[in-house]
């Protein structure tokens, strides 16, 4: 292929998108993405070869790499045998994916109600929780998202609620944050108390009875990777049960190997009551997400209809992309690997950077789950300023790094297979933009 046929390649993408793509939470004129080819493990390319360094996992969901030859080849194998079938079927590769998310669950799990993503598996743990304790309403956090659809997007507490506010009965609370408290907290224990407290009387302002469920991230990650303090979801695991109401956790984003566990919440004395995922139990290579019930709200639906369902619920290209990325993360150690370069290389390296950086208010996170807060004075916490955040992403870009930033923030989030080679090659990239993308400001 000639420099001039990819030059077209890559001229051709752009000009197919510009006229006929429409894109997400965008201003349509104003939207100018990379083009990306292909991809192999933690790197991408656009058709010219141009390699970056995807330190965003894409949208935090990419935990195994790109293009993982058995989860790959797994898809390729299914799609020869059967490429789709009715949900209402039953299919062999359906009942394996099912069974291998449930071993990763608590013990009592041994369902999986299987949706396209995300969003939809926050939308069908809503409904059930809402059917089995025969309440209406769902408490949330302000600094969440749970998905673009219609009550997912009205639980999230974010800037895209507000236009989309069409779903009854959503209430938000403040969760912890330390950085930014809102409790006037100085201590990981005082935040925690205090969120509690808050949590708590905004319960007992709402009328327990009427509330079905608490929605929480385990650990917030489009709001910033907000690490809970230690206590915190217990404690509100004792106020739900206090109260008898149901705790859905979300572990789209943080579940499966992101955090340097299989469930963020293995890591917090907790026990959900419905648990959504999608992003990382495949790595995204087709499009699924799901909710893993507890056996008691499965029974509710034991001889009752459960009002519910998608065209493509277990589909089977996604049920073999999961038992083969679930196999793959297990053998190959991958959900290790994260732990320990969380531990070991991305902790050790951001925490130099923020020593000489003073751009950087704080740095959190673990495994392959990190937040930079970038500041535009350490002493306020003033937030950096957009313009100055948007010029440092597009520095990172241009030296081959892409990168996942969010308000004033980079999310450091690589696939869960990152190298220490790789981690060092991205710092470099980092230390460099962070030293050289604000010169001559004040």
């Amino acid at each position: 292929m000639t420099d001039d046929t990819v030059a077209d390649l890559d001229a051709v993408a752009r000009e197919l998108d510009r006229a006929h793509v429409f894109h997400s939470w965008s201003a349509q004129s104003q939207a100018s993405p990379l083009v990306i080819a292909s991809g192999r493990g933690c790197r991408v390319w656009d058709h010219a070869g141009r390699e970056y360094l995807d330190f965003s996992s894409q949208l935090v969901n990419v935990n195994i790499g790109h293009q993982h030859p058995a989860v790959v080849s797994a898809i390729r194998e299914q799609a020869e045998l059967l490429t789709t079938v009715a949900p209402a079927t039953v299919n062999l590769a359906r009942g394996e994916a099912a069974e291998r998310i449930v071993a990763r669950a608590p013990e009592g799990f041994r369902r999986v109600f299987f949706t396209n993503g995300g969003a939809d598996a926050n939308e069908n743990a809503i409904r059930m929780a809402r059917l089995h304790t025969g309440r209406d309403k769902i408490l949330s956090t302000y600094r969440s998202y749970h998905g673009n659809t219609g009550a997912a997007i009205v639980s999230t507490g974010d800037w895209r609620r507000v236009p989309n506010e069409f779903a009854r009965g959503h209430v938000h609370f403040f969760g912890p944050y330390l950085y930014r408290s809102e409790f006037w907290a100085t201590t990981p224990e005082q935040e925690a108390e205090r969120a509690l407290h808050h949590l708590r009387r905004v319960i007992e302002a709402e009328g327990p009875t009427s509330i079905a469920a608490v929605l929480l991230e385990t650990v917030p990650g489009t709001a910033g990777i907000l690490v809970p303090p230690p206590g915190y979801l217990a404690g509100v695991r004792e106020l739900c049960d206090r109260h008898g109401i149901l705790l859905i956790l979300d572990e789209v984003m943080a579940g499966f190997g992101r955090t340097g566990r299989w469930f963020a919440f293995d890591g917090y004395d907790v026990r959900p009551d419905l648990i959504t995922f999608a992003k990382g139990v495949n790595s995204g290579y087709v499009p699924v997400g799901g909710v893993i019930i507890d056996e008691p709200i499965a029974q509710t639906f034991d001889d009752r209809v459960f009002p519910g369902g998608l065209t493509y619920s277990g589909h089977p290209l996604a049920m073999a992309s999961i038992v083969a990325a679930l196999d793959a993360m297990e053998s190959e150690g991958i959900v290790d690997n994260a732990r320990a370069i969380g531990e070991t290389e991305i902790g050790p390296a951001l925490a130099d950077l923020a020593d000489r950086h003073a751009v950087i208010g704080e740095v959190r996170g673990e495994g392959v789950f990190w937040a930079v807060e970038l500041v535009a004075d350490r002493e306020t916490r003033e937030p950096l300023p957009a313009a100055a955040v948007g010029r440092i992403k597009a520095a990172l870009v241009e030296r081959g790094l892409l990168p996942f930033v969010q308000d004033n923030r980079i999310h450091v989030v690589p696939p869960c297979v990152v190298t220490a080679e790789e981690v060092a090659e991205a710092m470099a990239i980092y230390d460099e933009v962070l030293s050289t993308a604000l010169e001559g400001e004040s």
